[in-house]
């Protein structure tokens, strides 16, 4: 049986990406889990993925985490901040 899988979005239109959804669904709820107490720059952002699922995910916690983020941004769930170095939050 195969697995499940989601097209991403991309927020500025070019392709998005075909990726398991399990994976999709892990990496969704550590980014909102992530940016639910405080806006954080994408190193910080990325920091904190790799800290909490480094031993429960398999696969490139940064490019998945890359594809996921620019999905939600692209669904208006989280945006870019204005200010610099530039932060990431829940919409």
């Amino acid at each position: 049986m195969m697995a499940e899988e989601i097209l991403t979005k991309h927020p500025l239109g070019k392709s998005g990406k075909n990726i398991d959804r399990k994976k999709y669904d892990t990496l969704k709820k550590a980014i909102l889990s992530a940016l639910r107490k405080n806006d954080l720059t994408h190193t910080e952002l990325f920091s904190r993925l790799n800290k909490s699922l480094k031993r429960k995910f398999s696969g490139n916690i940064s490019w998945y985490g890359e594809t996921v983020k620019l999905d939600l941004e692209a669904k208006n769930i989280i945006e870019r901040t204005g200010s610099k170095p530039q932060k990431y939050r829940l919409k």
